[in-house]
């Protein structure tokens, strides 16, 4: 029966719970590890080669700037140019199949079991889950999307090299002004609803079923049990979670040189302090040394606390910035841009003969493939909080509730950045550059300095939970599971998030930060879409 049930991948009705255990008992032989020099907890092969390469990728930049500099430069065209269409079909298949888990008879299965309550309230879930999730990249593009999408489409300049978008074959016209605000909105809006939350809620649903109800360890590796069988326990899942500590750890360091680069510029704006790399580096390790007391502080002492003032924060900008903007023209943008959305889905969504290429490629192949590194950070991260909520209560909260507080926060920011150009022939938002566009649409209203302070701080927080959440889970990774890994091997990945975010931006600025997530995204979307066959194995099971 055992042999049988490994061929399987998931075990039979009959006596489920002990061949779960005595799976997860000879898996543990293998994933328990051993505490080596410094405290660390060594996981046969995944720390090891993990913890050495991206040792050996920080050197490397330091010591040949630029050789680096010309591999990361290559390297962002030449992925999004071949594998765009494999970017796209991904996304697609990730949202259908999500929506298809909320209406299936599979929603009822309840994570942790029949009898399992959430152990967070909604309040302190969504605040992880945002703090966690966009944070950082709503900060960032929350103005500069809407508005360059804006601009390009009515025909104006080249605002960043991949950037110009050809609207033509999605109905843009050239020079019409509403026609370029829908058409803006709707593919900004693709870029932040749906789409990524379906990434995030995929990898969040497997890790949450096959931890809760299969009694796996909370890792990458465990998700892949019903098409792997015991030989997750082998060199099948340290491939796996090798793969995921690469992505997640370039996906945060992605999202760390954005917050770098807004932060400098937030404050050069306000104080004159002098935008560059040298203070990049500055602001980086100060908010790491932040992260790494949120680190030692843990889960509810650190991340959670954090998360709540962040999310008091971002509500009452959001609030403020809705009340003294065009505050009609932006409730009606938001209908009209969920409309509009719907209208653009099909095109914009079409991973087929593309001929807006610029848009496809430069920005939403590398969305995605951002999104997808991120995946194993944020859903591990999300599935350590959802524990007692059912699959479907799951899904749509994961899925649809925070898309809608997205299109929210586009058409609050970016509407109102938009309205300045349309209404007041203001244009210093729209030309900026992206990193400084928030500050310049905050500066045209009232309390602008004050708005602007709170922006500064918004982007240092959601950089020092990204880290120190990010931290958490790739030493979960890193241990086989284990929850409680040791705080030395919390501080190594602490400190070498932000090691990574200094050498590639000093190695290429944001054009290698967007190399590095691509070229890790790449494989990792191989892994979600088998993840997606593994899920519904395993909610088939817990059916029986």
């Amino acid at each position: 029966m055992a042999d049988d049930t490994t061929n399987q991948g998931i075990p039979q009705p009959e006596g489920e719970a002990d061949l779960i255990e005595t799976d997860y008992e000879i898996g543990q032989d293998n994933v328990e590890g051993s505490l080596g020099p410094f405290g660390f907890d060594i996981h046969n092969p995944v720390f090891m080669i993990s913890g050495l390469t991206i040792v050996a990728f920080v050197f490397y930049a330091l010591a040949l700037p630029e050789q680096s500099a010309a591999l990361f430069g290559w390297l962002r065209p030449a992925v999004t140019a071949n594998f765009d269409w494999f970017f796209l079909g991904a996304g697609d298949i990730f949202v259908l199949f999500c929506l298809f888990l909320i209406v299936s008879p599979w929603g009822r299965v309840r994570l942790g079991g029949n009898e399992a309550t959430p152990d967070y309230t909604y309040v302190g879930w969504f605040a992880m889950l945002f703090a966690a999730g966009m944070g950082i990249g709503l900060m960032f593009y929350g103005v500069s999307e809407p508005m360059s999408h804006f601009s390009t489409s009515l025909g104006g300049p080249v605002l960043e090299d991949g950037m110009r978008t050809d609207w033509a074959p999605l109905g843009g016209a050239a020079g019409d002004e509403m026609a370029s605000v829908r058409l803006g909105m709707a593919a900004t809006i693709y870029h932040w609803g749906l789409h990524p939350w379906a990434i995030y809620a995929i990898v969040a649903l497997a890790l949450a079923l096959f931890t809760y109800n299969k009694g796996l360890p909370l890792t990458i590796r465990s998700a892949f049990y019903p098409i792997f069988g015991e030989r997750i326990w082998g060199w099948t899942g340290h491939v796996i979670d090798t793969l995921a500590v690469f992505a997640t750890l370039f996906g945060l360091a992605t999202s760390l040189g954005f917050g770098a680069t807004q932060a400098n510029a937030g404050l050069n704006e306000l104080f004159g302090i002098p935008v560059g790399s040298g203070t990049e580096v500055v602001l980086i390790t100060a908010i790491t040394a932040v992260a790494l007391i949120s680190v030692l502080r843990g889960l509810d002492g650190g991340v959670k606390v954090l998360s709540e003032i962040n999310m008091g924060l971002a509500f009452l900008l959001l609030v403020f910035v809705l009340l003294v903007g065009p505050t009609v023209a932006i409730l009606t943008g938001f209908a009209d841009s969920l409309l509009a959305y719907v209208e653009f889905l099909p095109a914009l969504s079409n991973p087929l003969e593309r001929e807006d290429v610029n848009f496809s490629q430069g920005w939403t192949a590398f969305y995605w493939a951002w999104w997808i590194s991120w995946s194993p950070f944020v859903g591990m991260f999300i599935a350590r909080v959802s524990r007692g909520r059912t699959v479907r209560e799951f899904i749509i909260c994961v899925l649809l509730i925070p898309s809608l507080v997205c299109v929210l926060w586009m058409s609050v920011f970016g509407g109102t950045a938009i309205h300045q150009v349309i209404a007041d022939g203001f244009t210093g938002a729209q030309e900026a550059p992206l990193e400084l566009k928030l500050f310049k649409m905050l500066g045209e209203l009232p309390l602008a300095s004050i708005t602007s302070f709170i922006g500064i701080i918004l982007v240092v927080v959601f950089f020092v939970t990204s880290s120190d959440s990010g931290s958490l889970v790739i030493d979960t990774i890193t241990a086989g599971g284990k929850v409680d890994a040791p705080v030395p091997q919390r501080v190594f990945w602490c400190v070498f998030e932000g090691a990574v975010a200094i050498v590639l931006l000093l190695g290429g600025g944001l054009a290698a930060l967007q190399a590095m997530v691509i070229s890790t995204g790449l494989p990792f979307t191989l892994v979600l879409l088998l993840m997606c066959w593994a899920i519904l194995r395993g909610l088939m099971s817990e059916a029986r």
